[in-house]
């Protein structure tokens, strides 16, 4: 198992090249399920899930094709194509470890009438139930079971009828898995109070562009008229926003100035908000993002929430930037009750973070100081990267094939800019 070595102090400074999003990628791979044509998919980044997430694809008897590139390059083309659907299994072995996996409940129950996929896993971020992933699929006509860890999904003979769903709460897959349901519905299927997400609305931008008839993309409420079969279709997977928020907190903690390439700042205001309150300088033109970082950092209160509010993922980065400010900030964390467990790491490293239920209270330090530490999770694991970066000293960061589900070549992409940074093996 490898780790990180760092050693912190050195200022950020040059171009980051941001990769395709792992959360929209992994929702536009399954769309293949739901056509006999290729689906090509551009700018695919080069990650463990997205891996797993290919393998899985298999298991339906989807093939897939990489045209060469060279080694150096991030991000690739794949080329996807379910001619024939063999299975409607996804099985345990091929779903514990990716939580992902439930978004291809949606696109087999359209194609096939018919699907049995394991409750899927994922980090341990707390409880994440796919309860809403099942209530809108039964208010399309599915018929819904639960038996032995499984769920298995029945569409009426001649494929799902179509239906209206009111989400209770805003579900990001929920949304995805009923969109994808419903795009081969035999009727009009229209869900309120969806998800807006930007990689909702790639995937539906990737959906229209297969031939599927979408009205009110980028809003809440989205009307789906149901069409008889989709086209293949080549689409450009959009810009990591996650990935580019992460290394605009490396950036500002160390004072330094990077341009993130590629990085779309309509997609992340509420992050590039934040990163203003906090004193850092953000510039955006159409290919990218300029961070800039020269002055003290302050204090802010900040919550998450559903978009276009701050997303989730990106607390723990930001909560390490905080780390350094002159001052007390307060963190809420409203979308998942056990995503605090970076804290008593970073609190190894010399921070001074208290939590009571959902909220943690950080005061700003004069110092980080390396130290060895474990990641607990995807973004958990990249807070501890940040807090590394200025830390005085060498911190070993373990368990990051966390990192490696979604980030792409970190390490190169973070020696690109002039951090001292490797990966060892583990002994």
């Amino acid at each position: 198992m490898d780790k990180l070595i760092i050693r912190g102090g050195n200022r950020l400074s040059g171009t980051i090249p941001i990769s395709g999003a792992k959360n929209s990628a992994l929702t536009l791979i399954p769309c293949a399920l739901l056509t006999e044509e290729p689906v090509t998919l551009r700018n695919l980044p080069r990650l463990a899930d997205i891996d797993g997430f290919q393998h899985l694809m298999t298991q339906f008897g989807v093939s897939h094709t990489i045209p060469g590139k060279r080694p150096e390059d991030f991000g690739r083309v794949v080329t996807l194509e379910a001619m024939r659907i063999t299975s409607s299994v996804a099985p345990y072995d091929l779903v514990r470890k990716m939580r992902a996996s439930i978004l291809v409940l949606g696109p087999l129950l359209g194609r096939t009438g018919e699907a049995t996929v394991s409750l899927p896993g994922g980090c341990a971020i707390g409880n994440r139930p796919i309860d809403l992933h099942l209530k809108a699929l039964e208010a399309f006509g599915a018929e819904i079971e639960l038996a032995q860890g499984y769920v298995k999904a029945s569409a009426p003979d001649g494929g799902l009828p179509g239906g209206d769903f009111d989400f209770p709460v805003v579900s990001v897959g929920a949304t995805e898995n009923a969109v994808m349901a419903a795009v081969l519905a035999n009727g009009t299927s229209r869900l309120f109070n969806a998800a807006r997400e930007p990689e909702i609305v790639d995937l539906c931008n990737l959906l229209v562009a297969m031939g599927a008839e979408i009205e009110g993309i980028g809003t809440s409420d989205l009307t789906i008229h149901g069409v008889k079969t989709l086209n293949g279709a080549t689409y450009k997977v959009m810009a990591d926003r996650i990935e580019a928020g992460s290394y605009a907190c490396a950036a500002a903690i160390t004072g330094g100035e990077v341009r993130l390439e590629g990085a779309c700042a309509e997609e992340m205001q509420a992050t590039l908000h934040a990163l203003r309150n906090i004193g850092v300088e953000v510039e955006s033109d159409k290919h990218g993002i300029d961070v800039r970082a020269d002055g003290p950092l302050k204090p802010v209160n900040l919550s998450t929430a559903p978009y276009p509010g701050l997303a989730t993922d990106m607390q723990a980065q930001l909560m390490s930037l905080l780390c350094r400010a002159e001052g007390t900030s307060v963190l809420k964390e409203t979308i998942f009750e056990n995503r605090y467990m970076h804290v008593p790491e970073l609190n190894r490293m010399g921070a001074d973070i208290e939590t009571e239920g959902r909220t943690a209270i950080v005061k700003g330090v004069g110092r980080l100081t390396g130290a060895e530490v474990m990641a607990t999770d995807l973004r958990a694991s990249m807070s501890l990267v940040i807090a590394a970066l200025a830390a005085e000293g060498e911190t070993q960061v373990r368990r990051i094939y966390h990192l490696d589900r979604g980030y792409e070549r970190l390490e190169e992409k973070l020696q690109l800019v002039g951090a001292d940074i490797e990966r060892v093996g583990d002994d």
